[in-house]
């Protein structure tokens, strides 16, 4: 949502920073953050260098699992906490304070789908990662139970996801990656269990968990996404040295064969 949106609407960034935890604190979304949760701990377990950074959700922590010894994580000023959540605040994530190839690990829970321009960012974290570092990142699945369900709530302005979320179908995602250089090497769908406001809801439909991921898996509400930055190789190529020939050997010339000369 650009300035001018902002005005229309008489939302600020922190009115929608409070729609947001708010709805992260309802029942659908405790339930989205505890599998997304468990999803990142196990992503982020056997992922070694020095350097790891995550952007936005302070509500997870997703670099928890994780032995780099510099686990940094970022956020915008509308999200900061006061229980110092978030080492680094910066003004949007679309520009980081970081040195370009120096970080091995970047995680972007539910960032693309509320950032002004999800493509700057995903530029960015390009530039930051070094050569063969990883990305991984979540987000809600327009093709889905709550995607549609999001989707037609704009017409009563009862949307199921905030208002503010705009999700990005993942054959979209997959383009901008492939653009980057980078190569998706894992990822799942999840949560797919119908859109229920309340815990109630979403307990009796506990059974559609185990049959989504196995009839429709595509349709989960939240995918995760794991990718890695690929540099293509360079091959340095010198002179064409060629093997000195072997000498041939010269001719030898014989003497005409004369007859002996008689003695004197």
């Amino acid at each position: 949502m650009d300035d001018a949106q902002i005005i229309r609407s008489g939302r600020g960034p922190d009115d929608e920073r409070a729609e947001w935890r708010a709805w992260l604190a309802s029942p659908p979304g405790r339930y989205a953050l505890a599998w997304e949760q468990q999803q990142f701990d196990t992503a982020v377990a056997d992922v070694f260098g020095f350097h790891a950074l995550q952007c936005g959700l302070p509500e997870i922590d997703a670099l928890r699992a994780n032995r780099m010894p510099h686990r940094i994580r970022a956020c915008v000023p509308c999200e900061a906490q006061p229980d110092g959540a978030c080492q680094l605040c910066v003004e949007h994530l679309e520009e980081l304070p970081v040195a370009s190839g120096t970080l091995d690990l970047v995680v972007l829970p539910h960032v693309l789908e509320f950032a002004l321009d999800p493509h700057q960012v995903l530029r960015e974290v390009e530039r930051v990662l070094r050569p063969e570092g990883r990305l991984i990142l979540s987000g809600f699945n327009p093709v889905s139970l709550w995607g549609a369900r999001h989707a037609l709530g704009r017409t009563s302005r009862r949307r199921f996801l905030p208002a503010q979320a705009r999700p990005i179908a993942l054959p979209r995602l997959r383009d901008w990656l492939k653009l980057l250089s980078f190569e998706i090497d894992g990822g799942r769908y999840g949560c797919y269990r119908p859109p229920c406001r309340t815990q109630r809801g979403l307990d009796r439909s506990g059974f559609m968990e185990a049959a989504g991921d196995r009839w429709w898996p595509i349709c989960g509400a939240v995918y995760f996404v794991e990718a890695v930055k690929r540099v293509a190789g360079m091959r340095l190529i010198g002179p064409a040295w060629r093997q000195a020939r072997a000498k041939r050997a010269g001719a030898v010339v014989a003497a005409p064969r004369t007859q002996d000369a008689p003695y004197m």
